[in-house]
């Protein structure tokens, strides 16, 4: 399910370090990765094939680092627009996942997320791995002091039982099969659809919730998976799962990106949008089927 990974590169500092992370993920089956950096042709005009020779050498080292890592790995540099063509090379050489690395915030501190990796997500037809990097200013440089994902460790898996949670679940189950320590099944009553005039039922409405989360349970457990729990939430479903994150150690939130009740938008669901520009946890996202 992961066997080949489209890696995203800008060429900066701060994504040597996402790369360097990459490695944990031969652990679920990752044997190739495609390395790609493009050049907003916005930005670089008819300068383009001359940047492109200027940049090599970084984009070669970087390169190596994947190799070093034991991947067999193709580089690509590219003119055009990032988010365009990441998804059409992720689509033309068959990739499993599509990673990037996001460290925008506002000038008050706000966790944001990058412009590459949101126009990444918004359009991607395979899933989506974002990366939060921590940074802190050196000797008047940002520099990333920490990045991590451990997939293994502590898998959140919030679901709202659409069909394209059904769709992550399958990846939350290939996780789990890798040798997953711990996975949380997550569902948030909403409030909103529930309040007023369904509160009588909500006692019904999580005891049938409950049962749904017992059969994720099962198959996670058959699947191999020794710790799997179960949590139900009662509120606004992006706050919860949200301060569920917040709330002891996640390494790793899987979510479908698309979730039942947002008909009226062409993208990204609003709770895992949501999610995706508050959170710092690694969190692969999954696009419905098209």
């Amino acid at each position: 399910m992961f066997s080949k990974i489209l890696a995203a590169t800008d060429l900066a500092d701060a994504s040597d370090a996402v790369i360097c992370t990459l490695g944990v993920w031969k652990g679920l089956g990752t044997r190739e990765a495609v390395l790609v950096h493009c050049f907003n042709i916005r930005d670089v005009g008819t300068l383009g094939n001359e940047i492109i020779e200027l940049s090599r050498p970084l984009f070669e080292k970087q390169k190596k680092t994947l190799e070093g890592l034991g991947f067999k790995t193709e580089g690509m540099m590219v003119l055009g627009l990032p988010h365009i063509e990441i998804n059409r090379i992720a689509e033309e050489k068959n990739c499993s996942m599509i990673v990037v690395g996001s460290q925008s915030r506002t000038l008050a501190g706000e966790l944001l997320l990058g412009r590459t990796a949101s126009s990444v997500m918004h359009s991607a037809t395979r899933p989506v791995l974002i990366l939060y990097l921590k940074m802190r200013c050196e000797e008047g440089r940002t520099v990333c002091v920490e990045t991590e994902c451990r997939p293994l460790d502590h898998v959140l898996f919030p679901t709202d039982f659409s069909d394209n949670a059904e769709l992550a679940f399958d990846y939350v189950k290939e996780i789990g099969r890798s040798g997953a320590r711990t996975i949380t099944l997550f569902h948030v009553q909403d409030r909103a659809k529930i309040s007023p005039h369904l509160q009588n039922r909500l006692e019904e409405f999580n005891r049938i919730d409950t049962g749904r989360m017992e059969r994720l349970k099962t198959e996670l457990e058959e699947a191999g998976v020794r710790d799997v729990r179960i949590e139900l939430a009662y509120g606004s479903p992006k706050q919860e799962i949200l301060s569920r994150l917040k709330r002891g150690y996640i390494s790793l939130t899987v979510m479908g990106s698309q979730g039942r009740g947002y008909i009226g938008e062409i993208f990204l669901g609003s709770v895992s949008h949501s999610v995706s520009r508050r959170t710092e946890v690694p969190l692969l996202l999954v696009p419905a089927r098209t």
